[in-house]
């Protein structure tokens, strides 16, 4: 029976494997035409959400979204969402509407042909380097300014403790919101890291339905930056409570089956 299990993981993640690279080998000409040009960066990203959309539904596994009416496809945003996985920026993308700009790590422009990409859609930041953490908070502030809501992940990075315990919140999306006077949307997905586990020096993935809630923005008018500790706080209590209603298993990512593996995702 063990041995059966592991064949069909195997089996598994490499049906997951192959739906992620395909499409995106597919698409990859269309990602270059697109990136040339700044007047055609938003056709690219519509080409990313495709993509995140067929990986997502031929993962096989049911996907549940809540909250989806407390976003205003017209209105700007800053999302706040928690990190445990590298399926949360798929997952977003499938889920959001409008032209987002993610903030995300530098590595990433380093990834073998899709790195050239984001670049080109996103915005990349070390974390360790004061000078390109200036560089992007200006540039989300110019993306805000141009029409777009920005993602910024207030952890920074995956915790260790993803789906259970939440790393310090940075500064950088409530100073936006604040500064920019538009909603902050925090975002709760709890089962991300049970999926796509992030497990160094090797690829994890397990069946494993997925959620996420959408809670309600809060505003920032009026909000000046004496009130950016406070917003913070009550952000990564809202995400907080959200993980602790789902902590019903054990922390460490798993193979369940409470549902066909045949269900299509609900994205």
């Amino acid at each position: 029976m063990k041995a059966l299990k592991a064949i069909g993981r195997k089996v598994y993640s490499v049906w997951c494997t192959t739906w992620f690279v395909l499409p995106f080998i597919v698409t990859y000409p269309l990602f270059r035409l697109f990136i040339a040009k700044p007047s055609r960066l938003k056709h690219a990203h519509t080409i990313n959400r495709i993509w995140s959309k067929l990986q997502l539904r031929m993962y096989l596994m049911p996907i549940t979204i809540r909250g989806r009416e407390h976003i205003d496809p017209k209105q700007l945003y800053v999302f706040a969402p928690n990190h445990s996985s590298y399926i949360d920026i798929p997952l977003i993308i499938a889920v959001m509407p409008g032209f987002l700009n993610f903030v995300g790590k530098k590595s990433l422009t380093k990834v073998p042909l899709w790195g050239k990409i984001y670049q080109a859609l996103y915005i990349a930041v070390d974390r360790d380097s004061p000078v390109s953490r200036a560089k992007a908070y200006v540039s989300s502030k110019q993306s805000i300014e141009a029409g777009r809501s920005v993602v910024i992940f207030p952890e920074g990075k995956i915790s260790p403790e993803a789906g259970r315990t939440m790393l310090p919140f940075k500064d950088g999306p409530f100073k936006l919101a604040i500064e920019k006077q538009v909603p902050l949307v925090p975002i709760t997905m709890p089962y991300n890291h049970l999926f796509l586990p992030d497990v160094k020096g090797k690829l994890v993935i397990r069946y494993h339905p997925l959620e996420m809630t959408i809670h309600p923005p809060i505003s920032t008018q009026g909000m000046t930056l004496e009130d950016l500790e406070a917003l913070k706080q009550k952000t990564f209590d809202i995400i907080q409570a959200e993980l602790d209603a789902h902590h019903t298993h054990e922390y460490q990512h798993r193979n369940p089956a409470p549902v066909s593996a045949l269900s299509p995702a609900r994205v």
